[in-house]
């Protein structure tokens, strides 16, 4: 069966992008040139291009022209997966960097959110993943020592926090919620976010035996991440 001419154009297009000749933000060619290039009408180079907007791999814009889009990074909603090995499923690679590893004294909020008394001790940490480089996840999250006895002697840089509670106290339950948030300046900066680009922010609660491990708040820079998930 002889592949569509439309579909010809959008392999082409995938396979330069792919390829890495055409990178995030490069302008593609025009539907001008592509009919040239295919000896096709214009109407069937519109509706390739239009089919690849719309599936999130061009982005147009009017009088400048089509550009290769920004890619969205999928994070899982169901399954509490580890942003390493998320990243990895990608083929990419994972990094991070710990900016505080510490003891905290629990306020109201927090104590009644863990399930402690006021001003017992919790263990707090706040991480920066990157993927290939590119910040794309900040971890902001406090731990039950109860649960989680050596959680301040790990190496966070060659394991996760979400890898190390998952042995030390496994999951049984949890709860989350997300919003788009306007980040601060600090977590805009730890992200790399553009100046208007809004944070997604997933904070999740996970339990052990019935008893809270941990309270955490995941920022993510809207622009290059997206949740998706299914039941």
């Amino acid at each position: 069966m002889t592949t569509p001419a439309y579909q010809q154009i959008k392999d082409y297009v995938l396979a330069e992008i792919h390829a890495g000749n055409w990178r995030e933000g490069d302008l593609v060619p025009s539907e001008h040139e592509l009919v040239r290039r295919f000896g096709v009408a214009r109407m069937t180079v519109n509706r390739a291009i239009r089919e690849l907007a719309a599936e999130g791999v061009l982005t147009r814009s009017q009088g400048a022209g089509t550009y290769v889009a920004a890619t969205k990074y999928h994070g899982t909603l169901v399954e509490i997966k580890s942003i390493a090995d998320e990243i990895r499923s990608r083929g990419h690679r994972h990094t991070a960097r710990v900016l505080k590893l510490t003891t905290v004294r629990a306020d109201g909020a927090l104590a009644s959110e863990i399930g402690v008394n006021e001003n017992d001790k919790l263990f707090h940490s706040v991480i920066l993943h990157l993927e290939n480089e590119q910040p794309i996840q900040l971890e902001e999250r406090w731990v039950n020592p109860a649960l989680a006895p050596d959680y301040l002697a790990q190496d966070f840089t060659r394991v996760t926090p979400n890898e190390y509670l998952t042995r030390s106290a496994p999951l049984s339950r949890v709860e989350y919620r997300i919003e788009a948030r306007r980040p601060d300046r600090s977590t805009k900066a730890k992200l790399e976010m553009d100046k208007d680009e809004p944070c997604l922010v997933l904070h999740r609660r996970t339990y052990s035996n019935g008893v809270v491990a941990s309270v955490a708040n995941l920022f993510h820079p809207a622009g290059r991440y997206q949740f998706s998930g299914y039941f």
